[in-house]
């Protein structure tokens, strides 16, 4: 059994190729896994550390207005089609699966046409445009957000399952959790990150916050500001008076699985792989979607979550430090709302998404 998986850029699209990977490689311990990236995504730093194989193809993304680096971008879209033909024939795969970003468009594309089994999986509530295309030509599109399946047309049967998340996530119990991370177990977790670079705006707002909440007996605060940020932020906060013990300010929580363990409501951005580790675990959220993403796709997210009652949404413009206080102490103060959240949440949570898309790939496959 021969697998080649493809997805890059950003970790929004490789994560969920290696939670994939690792469901396939225990339905089937004989899986030989390629991955297919470029040499300017995150992939040809991430993928080597998880002990998977990765080959390159030369392809670039597509600006959205026309210009000499859109010509350039055809170019290499030509040169990303020849490079992943004779990957192709090189590895014969007997499957290829797509998580979005531009370096998958050639080979589930050309996998497809050859008749090889090929499928997606798209993240988030409004589908990128590789996949858009992809979905086209490729027999199953598996979708993270049920929202996104109007976006989609061919003849692909499109399968609602969740994203897929680290197993890890779900091993980790509040009570162990609390110790773990040097909290007080009787006080309410607000656990606070802007993804891995941290976000600004959120930052920002926090400043206010934490101050605000310095000392308070009922409730403590978990910070990843970004490690960027760290140095400026603790230099501005700081500028107010030390603060009490009960926040807890960190450029990067290395151990996520277990801070969401922990956690009592989040206030983070809004990518889809953050979410649907929140919903898994039940952890309602403040979400502030960030305003540069891909079609606003975060946005979109987001606002599917607070449809369904597990998350606030207040948007980068309106965040203040004021408006974020006051929705979480409007949360903070309502245990049964807090808890029709979190029920709200783990109604949308999808575990064994990883698993489900792992075997329904594998189905496509006569072998």
């Amino acid at each position: 059994m021969k697998v080649i998986l493809s997805g890059g850029g950003t970790g929004g699209h490789i994560y969920p190729a290696l939670t994939i990977a690792d469901q396939i490689k225990a339905l089937r311990p004989d899986a030989e896994i390629t991955f297919v990236g470029t040499r300017q995504g995150l992939e040809k730093d991430i993928i080597p550390r998880y002990g998977y194989k990765l080959e390159f193809i030369d392809v670039a993304g597509f600006k959205r207005s026309l210009s000499f680096d859109t010509l350039r971008s055809g170019v290499k879209l030509m040169q990303g089609l020849k490079d992943a033909y004779s990957l192709l024939d090189r590895l014969k795969p007997d499957l290829v699966i797509g998580t979005g970003g531009y370096v998958c468009g050639p080979i589930v594309f050309l996998a497809a046409l050859k008749g090889i089994p090929a499928c997606i999986q798209e993240q988030n509530a409004m589908p990128g445009v590789t996949n858009k295309i992809l979905a086209r030509y490729v027999k199953k599109v598996f979708l993270g957000y049920g929202e996104a399946e109007k976006y989609f047309g061919g003849s692909s049967k499109k399968i609602f399952t969740g994203n897929p998340i680290r197993s890890e996530i779900m091993q980790n119990k509040r009570k162990d959790a609390v110790v773990e991370m040097g909290l007080d177990p009787g006080k309410k977790t607000i656990l606070v990150s802007g993804g891995s670079r941290g976000a600004r705006s959120i930052n920002n707002a926090m400043q206010y916050v934490e101050r605000e909440l310095s000392g308070r007996s009922d409730v403590q605060v978990m910070h990843a500001t970004g490690e960027v940020n760290y140095e400026f932020y603790m230099s501005e906060i700081k500028k107010g008076g030390p603060l009490e013990d009960n926040i807890i300010i960190r450029p990067y929580l290395h151990n996520m699985p277990m801070a969401l363990a922990a956690a009592d409501l989040a206030v983070f951005r809004a990518g889809a792989i953050g979410l649907a580790e929140l919903a898994a675990k039940g952890v309602p959220a403040i979400l502030v979607p960030y305003p540069y993403a891909t079609a606003n796709h975060q946005e979109f997210n987001a606002k599917a979550v607070e449809a369904a009652g597990a998350a606030k949404v207040i948007l980068d413009k309106d965040l203040t430090g004021e408006n974020l206080l006051e929705e979480i102490e409007k949360l903070l103060i309502s245990d049964n709302g807090l808890q029709a959240m979190k029920k709200a949440a783990k109604s949308l949570g999808r575990p064994d998404a990883a698993a489900e898309i792992a075997q329904q790939a594998l189905n496509m496959v006569r072998k």
